[in-house]
């Protein structure tokens, strides 16, 4: 009867030793040290959308305790109780209050905010719960406005390229630009068979000109050969005594000139006075009447006397 009983109770024992192991060794996988000392505080939220038991809790980025419990509170719809446990050390002021935070892959923690009170709040009371400020909620509360004033304008843009891509006109226009690209191609390649022309034709006819170059310039030797004899023959000629020469011709011209002009010398009376001319004239006037009077009488100057 003895064993009976004692192989029960050990039965009994191991059973219990089993469920208590496998309690704790559940919460110690969730990240619930059951025999770490802690304080208990709750906070009252209204929604805990991504929140879990073993969440931690943080201030300013150092976890300082995790949730422990997560319950719906029946006596106040609505709201859902969130039991803290936090490091045995931390005091929590009156007027600090719990805000609900997510990471960019959805998950949540709670992030309590200090306050500046002096009193202090009880073990086992209710921090304020604060509003969310996680990441997710900065990005709600930061660029999702900016994000919805952009959409309509998006909206617009998009209708825009649209009615711009069904336009028959940039139809046209792309048609238009593949032709002008296959003409700048054939531009192009008579440009290249045209710059070979060239070469070959510059291949061809240097040889040609560099000939005549040479032609050219021996003949420039040869001139600048003659220009030299010629101007040591001008310099060799008596130039000299020419252009005094010259000079004295021209100085003669000028008195010459004088005495015409002058009506008091004797060529500027032969050249100035009508008188003169006038006399000349009618002298020579008698003269031809004479000749032609002596044609029709020749007997009357000429006497012919025969012996």
């Amino acid at each position: 009867m003895k064993k009976i009983v004692n192989k029960e109770l050990v039965i009994g024992i191991s059973v219990i030793a089993t469920i208590a192991i496998l309690v704790f060794g559940i919460d110690y996988l969730k990240g619930i040290n059951l025999f770490s000392p802690a304080n208990f505080y709750y906070v009252d939220y209204e929604n805990v959308s991504g929140l879990e038991v073993s969440s931690p809790v943080q201030i300013d980025g150092f976890k300082v305790g995790q949730v422990r419990e997560i319950s719906f509170d029946y006596d106040n719809p609505g709201k859902i109780k969130v039991l803290l446990a936090l490091d045995k050390k931390l005091r929590i002021p009156e007027d600090s209050h719990a805000a609900l935070s997510s990471t960019l892959m959805g998950s949540g923690y709670v992030e309590i905010t200090l306050g500046q009170s002096k009193k202090m709040l009880d073990v086992g009371g209710t921090i304020s719960a604060g509003g969310s400020n996680g990441l997710m909620a900065k990005l709600s509360d930061d660029i999702m406005p900016a994000v919805n004033s952009i959409l309509p304008r998006i909206d617009s843009l998009v209708y825009n390229l649209n009615r711009v891509a069904g336009d028959p006109a940039l139809t046209a226009a792309i048609q238009r630009l593949d032709g002008i690209t296959a003409n700048l191609s054939g531009i192009s390649a008579n440009a290249l068979s045209m710059s070979r022309g060239l070469n070959s034709a510059v291949q061809r006819d240097v040889p040609v000109v560099m000939t005549n170059a040479r032609h050219i310039t021996t003949k420039l030797d040869s001139v600048s050969s003659n220009l030299y004899v010629l101007s040591n023959q001008l310099k060799s000629l008596p130039l000299n005594s020419t252009m005094d020469n010259v000079n004295a011709i021209t100085e003669n011209l000028n008195k010459f000139s004088k005495q015409l002009n002058d009506p008091n010398s004797t060529l500027g009376m032969l050249t100035n006075d009508p008188e003169l001319y006038y006399r000349i004239n009618r002298v020579a006037a008698d003269i031809d009447s004479l000749i032609v009077d002596i044609k029709k009488n020749p007997k009357r100057y000429i006497s012919i006397k025969l012996l």
